[in-house]
This record gives C-alpha cells, structure tokens and sequence, in this order.
C-alpha cells in the first residue's frame, strides 16, 4: 500500500474508533453494539482488494484489541477483521464501483454475522464464556441489524474515499493530449528548417526522414499503461 493510502485507511481507523468508544458503546442498545470498524474496514477492502482489506482489518482489529475498555485477549478482533477484510476484498467490484446498493448491504450482513460468531468461537477457545449470558442468538441478530442500518451511511464514504487515493492523476507533458515529451524516439535528423518527418514523409536538402514510436502514457492504475 502507498503512502496516501495508509494515511487515508489509519485516519478512519482511529476515527471509527474514537467513536466506537465514546459514542456508539455508549448507547445502550439492547443486544450487540453496532460496529463502526467493521464498516470500515469493509468499505477500505471493496475498494483496495484482499491483501489491503486483510492488512487494514488487522490492524484495526489490533488497535481495537489495545484500546481501552479493552476485556478481551489481545489479537482476538485482530484476528476476525483480518479474515473478514480479506474475505471482503475477493468480492471488490470492478474498479471499486458500486453498481448496486443491496451488494454491499449482503457483504455487510454477512460480515456481521461472521465477525459476531467468529469473535464468540474464538473466545470460547481462549476460556470467554460472555457471549453464552448474553446470548449468541441475540447478538447475531441485533449485528446484522445495527451494521445494514448503518451501512448506507458508512460504507459508499469510505469507499469514495478510498477510490481517490487509488486513482493517480495524469500528469501532462508538452505534447498534446498530455502526453509525456519524451516519447519520440530520433531516427534520423532535422532538416535545415528544423522540422521532424515522419517516416515516409519528405526530405528537405537531402536529409534522412526520421521514423517515430508510439510512447507510453502515464499510468492511471498500477499494472496498467494508459492509451496513446
């Protein structure tokens, strides 16, 4: 990831943060809390792909592990963003366009879901029995319900966001159509009058036409050139 776009993904993250804590635990909604980071995360991965979504779902789980009221074993939500963000990246849509709305609102309520059963499995592994008072049913339904009604609001941001630090802005060169200068590459030489001939084109005073080669455009993503 370059540098803009970590930047960009640990400004949302502690942004998220900041108001998972201090706001939304705050709320006192029955059942499960909603999940703000989770969101994010979500909304980085569909625009980054896999390897982005699961490095920035670590480390936002990571953090969430160290911030206080922190109750649990450190790299436990770690852990589940790390998978969840991986698993949201496989279904980024092309070139990290929303298309349609109820795609991902299903990535969402799947996510979670997944993170709230995933979350209580490992914590029943490492001895953390809270989910069994609460309920897992409970906290199921009331993950999907609070994360979809908060999607709308949360994920097509942080996806619009993410979509600028992808996109490179072209830079222009002295030709037209913002071509880079130097893509012509000088077979021959200039004639008396200092113009360029094409190959194939005339010759003035006996000088030797001189041939051309398309050049390459800068590049608008990475691993791919742009159009002459």
């Amino acid at each position: 990831m370059r540098l803009h776009r970590i930047l960009l993904s640990a400004v949302l993250v502690v942004v998220a943060l900041v108001l998972q804590v201090s706001v939304l635990s705050r709320l006192g909604l029955p059942g499960a809390v909603p999940d703000l980071m989770l969101l994010v995360v979500i909304g980085l991965a569909l625009v980054y792909g896999p390897v982005g979504g699961c490095l920035v779902g670590f480390c936002a789980g990571l953090l969430a592990d160290l911030a206080p009221p922190s109750d649990h074993a450190v790299g436990r939500y770690a852990l589940v963003l790390c998978v969840l963000g991986y698993g949201a990246g496989l279904l980024r849509p092309e070139g990290g366009q929303i298309r349609s709305v109820l795609r991902p609102l299903l990535v969402v309520a799947g996510a979670a879901f997944t993170a709230t059963l995933l979350y209580a499995g490992v914590g029943a592994l490492v001895g953390d029995t809270a989910a069994r008072h609460v309920g897992i049913v409970s906290l199921l339904l009331t993950a999907v319900l609070y994360d979809v009604l908060l999607a709308p609001f949360v994920v097509p941001a942080v996806m619009a966001m993410a979509r600028r630090s992808v996109a490179e802005p072209v830079s222009s060169g002295g030709g037209t159509g913002g071509m880079p200068r130097k893509q012509t590459r000088i077979r021959g030489g200039l004639n008396r009058k200092g113009s360029i001939f094409g190959e194939g084109g005339s010759r003035s005073g006996g000088v030797a036409g001189l041939g051309t080669v398309p050049g390459f455009g800068p590049r608008a993503k990475a691993g791919s050139s742009a159009k002459n």
